[in-house]
């Protein structure tokens, strides 16, 4: 089975990428040593399709597999929810030596790092994403938590997995809507970090998103394993170059907290934060007017719900100060001086942001 490995000193682990490896999923918990006992984390969506292979596949290697189970969607994602969990998993008696699996896309995965990381101070992890978002981005790297009514993603750690195991097959089952808002964080790896990336992906985009050559969809997979690997290995805990993942998120995270995380998709909140960020790194001198348009040119191939809902954008400004990216009450944003490169900058004005979502909307017109 294809392997790549993440180097984190004492903490690194492998990720595994091959169509069809869901079967193999006993067999590679084994091999990463983990305790018999496992709290296997999906939602009722995933479930459906792949939950009994998985739990089988555990057993037959000699699991024992406590599954538990949450409805789909940012609002599983509370200290409710995990609330409600821990309960189950101590009613099981899972002890230190349990593993917490994650089966499912990055709400599943946050939720069930969430877990591991908290319960009895901290147990094992591992990830099996079934999203095209989680697969390329948010399964790897350690970040997991939950959200808090003012923002995204501001109760967390960053906890490690002991291994990723990722099946590309799996797509198959997923809405086309989750394919392109997976693919929004594939376009973002190479605005951020890899020119030749992009050249590659405006030619490929539509094929991707029809999933027409899984052995096209792995490369593309691998390839975005292997930049977040990078940044990972060089800034584990976002001190620094790590920040430039957040490209397009700034505005993505207000979008979906204004809209009760109910009408965007993760992915789709991102491909309008990154069409502002591009406006701005424009109006900045950072990159010239032939390279927005090519950046904006890809990015807005990526679909997303239409119309737009109609948000204050003094508003969207405001809820942009509640994200984790403000730091001594500034905010940080990532912006782009060439395709291929990001770079941090702060002090901008609340008027350049919100003419930035401006933008966004008008874009869309």
């Amino acid at each position: 089975m294809k392997q790549m490995y993440v180097d984190l000193a004492g903490r690194g682990y492998p990720i595994y990428i091959e169509p069809g490896c869901l079967n193999q999923a006993g067999a590679v918990a084994k091999t990463a040593g983990l305790g018999k006992q496992v709290a296997l984390v999906t939602d009722t969506n995933v479930a459906g399709f792949y939950l009994e292979t998985v739990q089988k596949n555990l057993e037959n290697s000699g699991f024992e597999v406590v599954p538990l189970i949450v409805e789909p969607g940012e609002h599983s994602k509370t200290l409710t929810v995990a609330d409600k969990l821990f309960g189950k998993m101590i009613e099981a008696r899972l002890d230190r030596k349990c593993t917490v699996v994650s089966l499912g896309g990055g709400v599943v995965g946050d939720l069930a790092g969430f877990l591991a990381a908290t319960y009895l101070r901290g147990v094992a992890f591992a990830q099996i994403p079934t999203t095209l978002l989680a697969q390329t981005d948010s399964s790897v790297g350690g970040k997991v938590g939950v959200n808090h009514r003012l923002g995204k993603n501001l109760i967390g750690a960053f906890y490690q997995p002991k291994f990723v195991l990722i099946d590309p097959m799996v797509l198959k089952t997923l809405p086309q809507r989750e394919i392109w808002a997976g693919l929004a964080e594939v376009v973002k790896y190479t605005l951020i970090y890899d020119a030749a990336f992009f050249g590659q992906l405006e030619k490929r985009l539509d094929v991707l998103a029809g999933l027409e050559d899984l052995s096209v969809t792995g490369e593309v997979i691998r390839r975005c394993c292997e930049i977040k690997a990078a940044v990972v290995e060089v800034d584990e805990k976002e001190n620094g170059l790590r920040r430039i993942l957040n490209f397009g998120h700034t505005i993505g995270h207000a979008l979906e907290a204004l809209t009760d995380y109910d009408f965007f998709r993760h992915g789709e909140a991102v491909t309008l934060g990154m069409i502002g960020m591009i406006w701005l790194s424009a109006e900045r001198g950072l990159i010239s007017v032939a390279e927005k348009n090519q950046a904006l040119t890809l990015v807005k191939r990526l679909a997303v719900p239409l119309p737009l809902p109609q948000l204050d954008l003094k508003a969207v400004v405001a809820k942009m100060y509640s994200d984790k990216k403000v730091a001594g009450g500034v905010l940080n944003v990532v912006l782009l001086d060439r395709i291929g490169h990001a770079v941090i900058r702060s002090g901008i004005s609340d008027d350049k942001l919100r003419r930035a979502v401006e933008f966004v909307y008008s874009y869309y017109q």
